[in-house]
């Protein structure tokens, strides 16, 4: 037994006791306080769901259109975020391994060349909701005219189909504009093989037959000069391949020469990639795709018809040197005008 004298009073303590409250005393005092806040963060993000999920079941069952529209809205933000996030990955790799563009995969090739359109897509509309309150009248844009507004990550399966259809029905009426601009331009040619085969080329396709891989192979020497290379086009040659491609028309000659040659090019090269990645390696889906940035109407082919068009366009695009890509973009029409009729036949 300890004794200890504080003032006039006596503090008699035990020394085992004592030593437990030393030690105690001196234990290091671990102050966290992570542990709360992980559990009230987690309760508040609990509640968040369940009240997220309530106010869904009630949009779904008072209002069922605009669920469809909330619904479709909030997929595709998630899918533009998960997108962004990919992009930024691919880009930090471009950089920190010095990788370039056609060097990629042909995933994230694509991946790279539809994120910029999309962006570029965007763009008005994040500038118009810039300002105080525009926000309001951006939603009304939106539900007004959302082929022209909305990228595709915010249609709904309805309006994809729709939309597709729509877009490839713009695409098929320069078809005979096309047809005509490389039927007159033939006389320019000069060796006469050539002529002849450029325009039994073009009858065909005109007359409803879907030309060979072989007989559009034969002519590519015509395409690395004039009258058919890309340095070449006049005007409203390239004012229709532009709307083929999706691309606007009303620029200038020198800027819609410059955007046809980016964009074959990038196509060029996605089609060196998939052809390292294998066509059997795409799903359903990528194969449709493909298809239809290369010009054919592939919501309503199946999907074995599909990865056949693709395995022929690539048959082509592999053949075909840069100085030559003009006849890439010319067979966006003449591979795709007619495969759905000479399917049914």
């Amino acid at each position: 037994m300890a004794l200890y004298r504080t003032g006039s009073c006596r503090l008699h303590v035990d020394g085992g006791r004592l030593r437990k409250c030393l030690v105690m005393l001196y234990q290091p005092c671990h102050l966290s306080t992570s542990q709360k806040p992980q559990s009230v963060l987690s309760l508040i993000a609990a509640k968040a769901k369940l009240l997220n999920a309530r106010y869904e079941h009630f949009l779904e069952t008072k209002f069922p259109n605009f669920y469809v529209l909330y619904s479709t809205f909030m997929k595709g933000l998630r899918m533009l975020l998960i997108d962004g996030k990919e992009v930024h990955r691919i880009r930090r790799k471009m950089r920190s391994q010095g990788i370039q563009y056609h060097e990629l995969s042909y995933r994230e090739m694509e991946r790279l060349r539809q994120f910029r359109r999309d962006i570029i897509k965007a763009t008005p509309v994040m500038i118009i909701s810039i300002p105080p309150f525009a926000n309001y009248l951006v939603f009304v844009l939106m539900y007004l005219f959302p082929r022209q507004l909305l990228i595709r990550h915010f249609w709904t399966p309805r309006q994809q189909e729709e939309f597709l259809e729509i877009y490839h029905n713009k695409r098929k009426d320069v078809y005979e504009d096309v047809l005509d601009s490389m039927l007159k331009s033939v006389p320019c040619v000069t060796e006469q093989t050539l002529r002849d085969q450029i325009q039994h080329l073009v009858r065909q396709v005109q007359e409803g037959i879907h030309p060979k891989v072989t007989n559009i192979q034969e002519v590519r020497a015509a395409f690395s000069g004039p009258p058919f290379s890309l340095n070449s086009l006049d005007i409203q040659q390239m004012r229709a391949l532009s709307r083929i491609m999706f691309l606007t028309p009303h620029l200038p000659a020198f800027f819609l020469q410059r955007r046809l040659r980016s964009h074959i090019f990038e196509i060029h090269h996605l089609d060196a990639a998939l052809l390292q990645c294998g066509v059997k390696e795409l799903s359903d889906e990528e194969v449709k795709r493909a298809c239809y940035i290369r010009g054919l109407n592939s919501p309503h082919l199946s999907i074995e018809d599909c990865r056949k068009w693709l395995f022929c366009w690539l048959q082509l695009s592999a053949r075909l040197k840069e100085s030559e890509a003009s006849l890439l973009l010319h067979s966006m029409v003449l591979l795709s005008a007619n495969y759905l009729q000479s399917l049914e036949k």
